[in-house]
C-alpha cells in the first residue's frame, strides 16, 4: 500500500497554466522543507525537466499507452517513494487522451488509477460569471474527482471576486488565485517550452519567482488537505532490476546534457538494473566516450539547434563512428547519427542526411519490429511515439546496407528507422518501463562487445 499524499492538477484544455500551477506548487512545498515527488501525464520531457528543478528530484512520466495502465499504480510507488506529497500534472484537458480511444491516456484515466483528487486550473483572463458553467461542466462530466479550483490570470481585485462569487455558487472551492506575471514565463520555439537544461540559470530564477508566486497566490494547506484525503494506494513499487544482471558491468554511454535533454529517468535506472555502468556523455562537451565504452545510447533533445557545436566537436564524432556497437537512437538521437544535419556534418553512423521541416509529426504508434536490433528483436510489437520537426533522407535510397533494414512499421507509414544487429535508430521514442527487456538486451549486447579503448 502507498500512503503518499497526491493531488492531480489538471485542465479544462492546453494553455491554461498547468505547468506554471504544478512547478509553483512544488517549488513552494519544497522551500516549506517537504519532500516532493513531481509526476507529468503521458510523454512529455519538457516539463518533467522544470518539475525536477522546483523538487530536486527525478521528474517522471505517468502514461498508461506507453507503459500500460497496469503500471501507473507501480511506477507512481516507485517514483513518490520516501515523499511527503506528490504533484501530478496533467496532460493536454482533463478527459483528453489518444485519439479515438476516449479517456485512455488522459489526466483522468491516470487521476483514476491513482484514486486520487484533481484540482482544475482555469484561465480566466477572459472569463466572468460564466467561468461556473465551465467548472461545473467539468464536475458533472466523467468520474474525476475535482476537489477545488485554481484561476490563473485573474486581471483585479474585482475581477477574482466576480469568479470567486461564481465557483461558490456551484460549489467548487477556489484554492487560489494567481495573477498574470511575465516574469515566470519560460519561452518557447518549434517544439514547446525551450528544455530547462537548455536555460538552467534562467530556468532556476523562473522556479523560484514561480514558487513565490503560488506561495501568495494558493491557500498551500488547502491543497495539502486535498492531497492528503487520497487514500491509500494498492500498488507494489516498480523496481529497474533485471531478474538476471549480465554480469562484468559494461559500460554504457548514455547522451545528455543540453542538446540531448529528453530521457525518461526510467531508462538509466533499467540499464544500470540490468547490469550496466551507466556514464552520461555530452556531447556538447566531451570530446570523446566514456572510458570502455561498449554501447551508446542517445535520446531525444533539440540537436538542429545545437548543429554547429556538435559538428565541430570530431573527436566525438569519431569515437561513435568506430564504436562496434550497439547503438540505440530515439528521435533526436537519430539526426546526430547522420552524414549531415542541416548541411552540419554529424558522426556519419548512417548514410542518410537529416534536416528540418515545417511539418510537425507528432503522436503515438503502434509499431512491429522488423528487423533485429539491439533493442528488439523482428516481431516485438510496442507502442512508442512521435514528436518532431525534422526529416531523414536514406542517401542511398535504402535505408541500410543489405546488412539491415528498417527498425519499425506502423498502419498508414512506410517503414521507419534502420536497424542492423549492432544498431537501431528511430524517430519513435519508448518508455522502457513498458518493454524492460530492451534495456537487457542492450546490455547483453554491450557485455558481449569489445569495449572502446
Amino acid at each position: 500500500m502507498v500512503s503518499v499524499p497526491r493531488v492531480v492538477i489538471a485542465a479544462p484544455a492546453s494553455g491554461h497554466g498547468k505547468t506554471t500551477v504544478a512547478t509553483g506548487l512544488l517549488a513552494a512545498f519544497a522551500a516549506r522543507g517537504l519532500t516532493v515527488a513531481p509526476f507529468k501525464v503521458g510523454p512529455d520531457y519538457i516539463d518533467p525537466g522544470y518539475h525536477a528543478l522546483a523538487a530536486n528530484r527525478p521528474g517522471r512520466n505517468l502514461d498508461p499507452v506507453l507503459c500500460g495502465e497496469e503500471l501507473i499504480g507501480p511506477l507512481f510507488a516507485h517514483g513518490s517513494a520516501g515523499a511527503d506529497l506528490a504533484v501530478v500534472e496533467g496532460v493536454m484537458g482533463l478527459y483528453d487522451g489518444r485519439t479515438g480511444a476516449g479517456e485512455t491516456g488522459s489526466t483522468a484515466q491516470v487521476a483514476a488509477l491513482l484514486d486520487a483528487p484533481v484540482i482544475l486550473v482555469v484561465d480566466a483572463a477572459a472569463q466572468g460569471r460564466s467561468v461556473a458553467a465551465l467548472v461545473h461542466g467539468f464536475r458533472s462530466f466523467g468520474n474525476a474527482r475535482i476537489a477545488g479550483v485554481i484561476l490563473n490570470r485573474v486581471g483585479s481585485d474585482r475581477h477574482e471576486g466576480i469568479l470567486r462569487d461564481a465557483c461558490e455558487e456551484v460549489g467548487t472551492p477556489v484554492l487560489g488565485a494567481l495573477r498574470r506575471a511575465d516574469a515566470v514565463a519560460a519561452p518557447s520555439r518549434h517544439l514547446g517550452l525551450v528544455p530547462a537544461a537548455e536555460r538552467r540559470d534562467e530556468a532556476l530564477a523562473s522556479v523560484a519567482a514561480l514558487s513565490s508566486l503560488v506561495a501568495a497566490s494558493v491557500d498551500l494547506e488547502a491543497v495539502l488537505a486535498v492531497a492528503r484525503s487520497a487514500p491509500p494506494l494498492a500498488a507494489t513499487p516498480w523496481s529497474p532490476s533485471a531478474a538476471e544482471p549480465v554480469p562484468g558491468r559494461p559500460v554504457v554511454a548514455l547522451a545528455g546534457g543540453p542538446a540531448f535533454s529528453f530521457a525518461y529517468a526510467e531508462t538509466a535506472e533499467l540499464l544500470a538494473g540490468a547490469g550496466a555502468d551507466v556514464v552520461t556523455v555530452d556531447p556538447l562537451r566531451d570530446t570523446a566516450l566514456p572510458p570502455n565504452t561498449r554501447a551508446l545510447v542517445v535520446g531525444g533533445g533539440f540537436p538542429e539547434v545545437y548543429a554547429s557545436e556538435l559538428s565541430a566537436n570530431l573527436s566525438l564524432q569519431k569515437d561513435v563512428a568506430r564504436l562496434t556497437g550497439p547503438i540505440v537512437a530515439e528521435c533526436a538521437g537519430l539526426l546526430w547519427l547522420c552524414h549531415t544535419l542541416d548541411g552540419a556534418p554529424m558522426c556519419g553512423v548512417l548514410d542518410a542526411d537529416a534536416s528540418m521541416t515545417p511539418t510537425l509529426t507528432l503522436g503515438y504508434r503502434d509499431a512491429v519490429a522488423l528487423t533485429d536490433s539491439p533493442l528488439a528483436p523482428a516481431g516485438t510489437r510496442v507502442t512508442g511515439h512521435e514528436f518532431h520537426r525534422t526529416t531523414v533522407h536514406p542517401r542511398s535510397g535504402l535505408l541500410l546496407s543489405p546488412a539491415g533494414g528498417a527498425a519499425w512499421a506502423w498502419r498508414g507509414a512506410d517503414p521507419e528507422g534502420f536497424a542492423t544487429p549492432a544498431l537501431h535508430a528511430s524517430y519513435l521514442h519508448l518508455h522502457w518501463a513498458g518493454n524492460p527487456a530492451m534495456a537487457r538486451r542492450v546490455v547483453a549486447a554491450a557485455g558481449a562487445r569489445r569495449s572502446l579503448s
